[in-house]
């Protein structure tokens, strides 16, 4: 269905290695029926710390060194040094059990914080949580991933949890891919992107749930709103995820007779100046700015507002400052779904009956004053329906 028509969404099953549409059908995991909808704080930018309030705890850092020589030796180039740490947390519990939650990401990333929200609301008081934040977003090179991953198994291996919880790619590819295939321990995934078929998911000991946005919809809406026109821009990061997500966007604008060109940038100044060419299009969908050098939110939303000219629409909530609608996934579901399901394999349930899910809830979102510039006009139902920002 239209997402203007349902905005709440439940839980659907998928096949193992293939992304079902997020459309077809309704299957619900969780014993108890709850709304998954949250009041999204899209004001923070992802790499915000006081995105969300965080539950008590101590927190001790775990230092990951790859050291590594930017020497031009005979005309070789090595690379330069690297050192980070990864964030350890614990929060403590009546529970005997033990659960173990790796973020891929670090704490102010607004997806990372609203995972974690979702799961420590539904988990606190069943096990003890431990928490892993590998930082691989702001640490992109493959030696530190590999090390973030490392210093993952070695905590495995020494405090035995009995489930461990990973979101997003990073942890599933170099963590449970790497080294926990139809192991003894039993692991819940959330937040993959698309599709599991790169990871070979599910193993005997793996489930979880997998993070869609409703393209199609959107875009759909897009031609509609902007008066038929099917000529389209996108606008991201120079980044492998947001090659990923244009190259899904690339593949709904064709179903849809869109021709789509995508603009990936690296600073601000080229962002600025690929945004101004976008609005030569009939409408621009808007991909993330994580990765974008010189980000000044501030700034550039009042940029983007100034310039707009073209319907612009995300599936990003924190990109709607910079856009006119958005159809936005709530990453709240999928920590609530990995909680929910970690306590039923703590009760018994085994992870191979439990199957392999995509995200079914969405907001709907309007930024009055980037919409008032592009001087389009929207039908009564998605304004009412649609929440908006100031």
């Amino acid at each position: 269905r239209d997402p203007i028509d349902q905005v709440d969404r439940r839980f659907h099953p998928i096949p193992a290695l293939a992304v079902a549409s997020p459309l077809d059908g309704i299957h619900r995991i969780a014993s108890e029926t709850h709304d998954l909808r949250r009041d999204a704080d899209i004001g923070h930018a992802p790499d915000d710390p006081n995105q969300v309030d965080r539950q008590p705890g101590f927190i001790v850092a775990l230092t990951v060194e790859s050291k590594l020589m930017n020497l031009r030796i005979l005309g070789q180039v090595m690379l330069v040094s690297l050192c980070s740490s990864l964030i350890f947390s614990t929060s403590a519990s009546s529970s005997s059990s033990k659960c173990l939650y790796v973020s891929s990401y670090h704490q102010g990333y607004a997806w990372s914080d609203g995972v974690e929200q979702g799961l420590r609301k539904v988990l606190t008081g069943h096990c003890e949580i431990r928490q892993i934040d590998m930082d691989t977003k702001r640490n992109k090179s493959a030696e530190f991933k590999q090390s973030a991953a490392l210093a993952v198994k070695q905590q495995i291996e020494s405090w035995q949890p009995d489930v461990v919880i990973v979101s997003d790619d990073n942890a599933a590819k170099f963590v449970v891919k790497q080294f926990y295939k139809d192991a003894p321990i039993p692991f819940v995934f959330s937040g993959v992107n698309w599709t599991v078929k790169e990871y070979g998911f599910p193993y005997s000991n793996v489930t979880g749930i997998i993070e869609v946005a409703p393209l199609e919809a959107m875009l759909g809406h897009a031609i509609k709103y902007s008066g038929g026109g099917r000529k389209a821009i996108y606008l991201g990061a120079d980044t492998l995820t947001e090659k990923k997500n244009l190259d899904r966007v690339a593949s709904a604008s064709k179903k849809l007779g869109i021709e789509l060109q995508g603009m990936l940038v690296a600073d601000a100044a080229q962002w600025k100046q690929a945004y101004l060419e976008a609005q030569k299009a009939d409408f621009v969908v808007m991909g993330s700015y994580s990765g974008i050098k010189n980000w000044n939110k501030d700034e550039l939303a009042g940029f983007a507002v100034q310039q707009a000219r073209k319907l612009t629409v995300t599936n990003h909530d924190w990109m709607m400052p910079f856009s006119s609608i958005g159809f936005t996934k709530i990453p709240q579901e999928h920590g609530e779904w990995a909680a929910q399901t970690a306590i039923e394999i703590l009760n018994g349930k085994s992870p191979s009956d439990i199957p392999i899910v995509a995200n079914r809830d969405w907001d709907l979102w309007l930024n009055p004053a980037h919409l008032q510039s592009t001087q389009v006009k929207l039908p009564r139902k998605f304004l009412r329906k649609a929440k908006k920002i100031n």
